[in-house]
């Protein structure tokens, strides 16, 4: 971990911040990438519900 030392000697513990730098937009292909993922996850969830429903009214 690291540490500070003060004038006194005592040893203080914080945290290390990270570097910062710029994001920088997606491009056309991560869009693409992330519609289809949306459209796959939309699909999954809607899928589970309609089968939870039909499970349910199977008897």
């Amino acid at each position: 971990m690291p540490y500070t030392k003060e004038d006194g000697g005592r040893l203080n513990n914080f945290a290390v911040e990270p570097k910062m730098y710029r994001a920088e937009p997606p491009t056309k292909a991560q869009q693409r990438n992330y519609v289809i993922l949306g459209v796959l996850g939309l699909l999954l969830v809607s899928g589970t519900i309609a089968l939870a429903v039909y499970a349910s009214n199977a008897s």
